[in-house]
């Protein structure tokens, strides 16, 4: 057996930001040296940023990735860390004679590279491209067909790229034949509620499949819609855990493995073998230590502990909400607080996410408004230290009345568009982002305003259902002394209890409720999972247990309901199916799952 340490870095980089990236890429190449590591590692497209999307097919920019891989390469060579073998993932393309019909301009690669000495040794890309989901990755790039094996202290490490774990064939189902003693992961793994035990599963049964160890290094951080979450892990060949990074902040993680030392050393070499999934990878050897490390006293392994639900819910709620303010230059927040369950969450994410003191709320009462629901704002306002103002606007709705006449629910939305002006214009003279609190709920049968409530320039809380957001605000509460680190440090609960259990309205009529409109949310939200996360059509809702009445009025409510959602800011996706990238269907419809 021979001995090696390997650094595991998730990092938070920044579609486009190359430079920045590559800052990145040094700061933990240092870090993972001066922790003693003979291997670092980074995530899925690292140097780029991910999803880079159609900036794939602009050849300007994947010449940019190539040429930062380069400067890259040198830079950790003239900053003394070119004896560390630093493995990254980038933009590449492959070099075509001729452009067929349905490949990708300019040919594209997921890629990842070896940089060493000061030079690019290695290349490779994924294999597999996800199609599904939030991927289109067929559209963007082509596929690799190499397997990397790498000899580093007299250990064969071989190399794929995120979705090659997740499908049969290709790379990972030659690594045993290669020999390896080491499966090194790059991924780009986007976060969602449950993922993280079948991750762990696919990482287990992949490594017992290659017969070696297997150590997946996995991104951090928001981009737009998705949400990275690291945890980073390292599991034996017997598919046991060995180590485990944190979730959701940058970290490096070290771990000091025991792997089968390498045949006898030769030189580079490239051997085609054809793959179970009959495509044919070609296994190429590179030699950069031929020689075993020192042996010396093994370090413990790191394991982080795990977040529970609500947690990792939160964390990704707060993350990916900190990095869309953060990486698209705004340095504040503006949102309407009402005194309702949705803006006192949001509000609450947002102080979590860039701190109190970057966090503006405006209480916008109307001639409906309820007294409680301004003295809880104020309350909420008391207990996070947010900057607030009033704006009462029923002079603003008389006003608006006595010019065009507007009744029933066109006088109510009339409510709703005057209040999204005010935010607009405030955030146009001060330069806030605009955040934007409607729920899942609301957003999937339609129950908001078009040009109101709907208006902003991100949505927290848009993946979540009207039951979560009460049981967020509820965890949020029980955190207060918690040492997570996306928790700002509250001295008491930050949401006052009254809003939370007080019954919902949009105070847009006398005594509004919720439930004048919509089902109990109790009995709404796992219908709504079921219709839009399932696709389960209408026979299947209805053999599930739902009344089926309530079945053809809520499909009905989706459906009609898209042109808004079109329209709908961005937020982080927590589930399996978010409104966005994940669900796609069209505005102008007859299809109907209950004619």
């Amino acid at each position: 057996m021979a001995q090696l340490r390997i650094a595991l870095a998730q990092v938070n980089p920044t579609v486009g930001d190359l430079g920045g990236n590559a800052g990145l890429v040094v700061e933990w190449s240092r870090r993972a040296r001066d922790a003693g590591a003979h291997l670092v590692a980074f995530p899925e497209m690292a140097l780029t940023g991910y999803p880079v999307e159609d900036l794939a097919l602009r050849s300007s920019f994947v010449e940019a990735s190539r040429d930062a891989l380069e400067r890259l390469a040198r830079r950790l060579a003239d900053e003394g860390l070119g004896d560390l073998p630093v493995v990254v993932g980038y933009l590449d393309r492959r070099t075509v004679a001729l452009v067929r019909p349905g490949q990708p301009a300019g040919a594209p690669l997921d890629g990842a590279a070896w940089l060493h000495g000061g030079e690019v040794l290695v290349r490779s890309a994924k294999h597999h491209l996800p199609n599904y989901g939030v991927f289109d990755e067929y559209r963007i790039f082509v596929r690799g067909d190499t397997l990397p094996v790498v000899r580093v202290g007299g250990v064969d490490v071989a190399t794929v790229v995120c979705e090659d774990l997740w499908q049969d064939g290709g790379p990972v189902s030659v690594t045993a034949t290669a020999g390896a003693g080491l499966l090194l992961a790059l991924n780009a793994s986007p976060y969602e509620r449950a993922k993280q035990d079948v991750r762990a599963d696919l990482c287990g049964r992949r490594a017992r499949e290659a017969g070696c160890a297997l150590a997946y290094v996995n991104m951090v951080g928001g981009q737009d819609e998705l949400v990275f979450d690291g945890d980073s892990v390292v599991v034996g060949a017997d598919g046991a855990l060995l180590a485990r990074g944190p979730q959701f902040v940058e970290h490096l993680l070290v771990s000091d493995l025991e792997l089968p030392a390498a045949g006898p050393a030769s030189g580079p070499g490239r051997e085609p073998v054809a793959a179970p999934d009959g495509t044919t990878i070609t296994v190429e050897r590179h030699v950069l230590s031929a020689e075993p490390v020192p042996a010396a006293p093994l370090r413990p392994q790191e394991f982080a502990p795990r977040l529970d639900d609500l947690g990792e819910v939160y964390g990704a709620l707060v993350t990916g909400t900190r990095d869309y303010v953060r990486k698209n230059g705004f340095r504040s927040v503006i949102l309407g607080l009402s005194g309702g369950i949705d803006s006192a969450l949001v509000t609450t994410i947002a102080c979590d996410a860039i701190g109190p003191e970057n966090v503006h709320v405006v209480m916008l009462p109307s001639r409906y408004s309820s007294e409680h629901s301004v003295t809880d704002a104020e309350e909420l306002v008391k207990r996070q230290g947010v900057h607030s103002r009033i704006i009462p606007i029923r002079g603003m709705v008389d006003a608006f009345e006595a010019e065009v006449g507007l009744h029933g629910v066109a006088s109510e939305n009339l409510q709703a568009r005057i209040r999204a002006n005010i935010w607009m214009g405030l955030s146009n003279e001060y330069g806030h982002l605009v955040l934007t609190g409607g729920n899942k709920s609301e957003l999937a049968t339609g129950y908001s305003t078009l040009y109101g409530d709907s208006a902003g320039g991100f949505a927290p809380i848009k993946d979540l259902v009207k039951t979560m957001v009460w049981d967020l605000a509820r965890w949020r509460n029980e955190q207060v002394g918690s040492d997570l680190p996306f928790l700002h440090p509250f001295e008491g609960a930050p949401i006052p209890e009254a809003i939370i259990v007080k019954e919902p309205s949009a105070e847009l009529r006398p005594d509004q409720r919720d439930s004048d409109s919509l089902p109990p949310y109790d009995v709404l939200d796992p219908l709504l999972a079921d219709y839009v996360e399932r696709d389960m059509g209408r026979e299947r809702l209805v053999a599930a247990g739902h009344d089926p009445d309530l079945v053809d009025r809520v499909i009905r409510l989706t459906d009609l309901a898209e042109y808004k959602r079109r329209q709908y800011p961005p937020g982080p996706k927590v589930t399996p199916k978010n409104f966005g990238r994940d669900r796609r269907l069209p505005i102008t419809n007859r299809w109907r799952e209950n004619p």
